[in-house]
């Protein structure tokens, strides 16, 4: 993509704890899908003539929206944050190379996400669920912090109710009323993985995370090309 796009903010949503989803709409058009990317993409945000800053788009290519997550953290993650509707962002650009997800038909899909993470792997689980019957079982893993830190809790069910087998852990319990599993979002491998027919991984989240993941993999037998990052 070498063209810029002036993108008006259309809605904004409290997700987790210091999180909020951003639904995006190119100025002058009647859907986002003048822009093209894959599941996993990372858009590359500028705003109000700032540094670039790089979110994954959160939303599938077939959502009539854009969509990106915002931790509030430094730079301009900060300012993006309190923006709201109808202020503008610039679309620099597209990077990453994404999840191909048409290599992956007939296979078992399992989503492991950290944190905000979970929003390239959201933007994929999309696009597989608007053509389930393509794809095998569908496992998604999820961690936080803690349970405030959990995104996009309002469509957990309706993934449960497509077939799709959630798992959540997260690893401060503390002071939280939680009855679920702690720890880290790879102690959750274990339990699915002996149930699934020729996997693949898609794994989202720190690089700490990424690495620690694929090497639980590895040692738990799968091949590297079968373990997929989305950058």
């Amino acid at each position: 993509m070498t063209q810029t796009y002036s993108l008006i903010i259309t809605r904004v949503r409290d997700q987790g704890r210091d999180i909020r989803s951003f639904d995006l709409m190119p100025e002058n058009a009647l859907s986002a899908h003048d822009i093209s990317f894959a599941p996993g993409q990372v858009a590359i945000l500028q705003a109000d003539g700032g540094e670039p800053s790089y979110f994954a788009f959160a939303s599938a290519p077939d959502d009539p929206e854009l969509e990106i997550l915002v931790k509030r953290t430094v730079g301009a993650s900060v300012s993006i944050f309190e923006m709201k509707t109808g202020d503008r962002l610039t679309l620099l650009g597209v990077a990453g190379h994404g999840f191909d997800l048409e290599q992956q038909r007939g296979r078992d899909l399992v989503f492991v996400a950290m944190g905000t993470g979970v929003a390239p792997l959201r933007a994929a689980l999309r696009a597989v669920l608007n053509q389930k019957d393509k794809f095998g079982k569908l496992v998604v893993l999820y961690g936080a912090r803690t349970p405030d830190d959990f995104c996009y809790r309002d469509e957990t069910e309706d993934w449960k109710n497509a077939g799709v087998e959630l798992r959540q852990v997260i690893s401060r319990p503390d002071g939280h009323d939680w009855s679920g599993p702690t720890g880290y979002v790879q102690s959750l491998l274990d339990h699915v993985l002996p149930e699934l027919n020729s996997p693949v991984a898609l794994i989202c989240g720190s690089q700490e995370m990424i690495e620690q993941t694929r090497d639980r993999l590895q040692q738990m037998g799968f091949a590297r090309e079968s373990i997929l990052t989305n950058y």
